[in-house]
């Protein structure tokens, strides 16, 4: 009987790993001779892992020939700041969800645009078809128009010189006067859109802060329910809570 085997592993994946780190231990940067010393590796080996990860943006060639960490690696840390963010609220979406048997989703405002951070959804509570993406439809959105009222001036005048107050339905708010009205108009936590994204649809939608974090809590339901959209304000706002005091546990 053979001996147990263990895992297959890729040398030259384990050799980049190890110059990276490595390139990571000297921030004022670091040249190739050195870095081969250090790790142990062939300098012509150390030459071709370096020119694969300038390539591909994990490593930087500074103008003395010297190396550091690249851009790339800041975005994959980016990355996993976002996911461990996610992972602490996503329990309270989940929540909302079941409570109210209602899809409910996450936005952020990032970069002047409305991005869709979380769905949660399920068999019982299905999501709305977005058959336009949020970034072209914050106007025709609870959770978008629920952003946009807390943009100050300046925000909302850029974010509406950029988009388009496209026609989706026949509900649509598609002049900038109309929604301006209704964005400043007197109003509780809630923000609503009835018909406005999707035919059949209903969403209601409240604000999150947290330090410079813009977004907005929401859900969905089917439009012969919104009798049910004044009663999830309460809920969503309590869920908005949770949700900004454990984003503040990631930022």
């Amino acid at each position: 009987m053979g001996g147990k085997e263990g895992p297959t592993l890729i040398t030259s994946v384990q050799r980049a790993f190890r110059l990276m780190e490595a390139v990571g231990a000297h921030e004022g940067g670091v040249p190739a001779k050195q870095l081969a010393r250090e790790t142990g590796l062939a300098l012509a080996t150390t030459y071709h892992l370096l020119r694969t990860m300038v390539h591909d943006g994990y490593v930087r060639k500074l103008d003395d020939s010297t190396f550091v960490l690249g851009e790339r690696l800041g975005a994959l840390h980016g990355g996993s700041r976002d996911q461990a963010a996610l992972s602490r609220v996503r329990p309270t979406l989940t929540e909302l969800r079941d409570g109210l048997s209602a899809a409910a989703y996450l936005t952020f405002y990032e970069d002047g645009e409305i991005r869709v951070a979380e769905i949660v959804d399920g068999p019982k509570a299905p999501r709305v078809d977005l058959w336009v993406g949020f970034e072209d439809a914050g106007h025709a959105t609870a959770l978008g128009k629920c952003v946009l009222r807390e943009l100050d001036g300046d925000a909302r005048a850029d974010y509406l010189s950029r988009h388009t107050l496209n026609d989706l339905t026949p509900r649509t708010i598609t002049h900038r006067a109309e929604l301006l009205r209704r964005l400043d108009a007197p109003h509780g936590p809630g923000v609503t859109d009835i018909e406005e994204y999707s035919l059949g649809t209903a969403c209601v939608a409240v604000p999150i802060r947290q330090g410079d974090t813009l977004g907005a809590l929401g859900v969905s339901l089917r439009a012969n329910r919104t009798d049910r959209l004044e009663g999830a304000v309460a809920t969503l706002v309590a869920a908005a809570e949770r949700v900004s005091r454990r984003l503040s546990l990631t930022i």
